[in-house]
């Protein structure tokens, strides 16, 4: 019993340690709207919580994107105008040709360097 509660309070511990989100700036060269920037920039840590009703910047543009994109047969990069719409495309439509190495990012050599 005693070998329990210690595997649950390491558990725990370990648990605890690793949900918590760092207090530290982060160095990104993606804006808000989730656009590419030319030079990387400091970015203050996000909260752990938002207000009722707030979504967060991801959602936000992922949400302009639905309004403003929409599957109409593109399958190819040199189909599309931005990472954004390439973005859109690869997650909600079927028969893309977008990912070659299959780790999420589409057009890496045209739009999402």
């Amino acid at each position: 019993m005693k070998r329990i509660l210690i595997a649950l309070a390491i558990g725990y511990g370990l648990w605890d340690y690793y949900l918590k989100p760092s207090e530290s700036p982060v160095l990104t060269n993606i804006a808000e709207d989730g656009s590419v920037l030319s030079a990387p920039v400091l970015q203050a840590p996000q909260p752990s919580f938002l207000p009722l009703g707030a979504a967060p910047a991801a959602v936000r543009s992922s949400a302009k994107a639905a309004e403003s994109y929409h599957c109409d047969g593109r399958t190819h990069c040199s189909q599309m105008h931005s990472c954004e719409e390439a973005m859109y495309f690869l997650r909600n439509c079927p028969g893309t040709q977008m990912d070659g190495e299959a780790d999420g990012i589409p057009c890496e050599r045209q739009w999402c360097h």
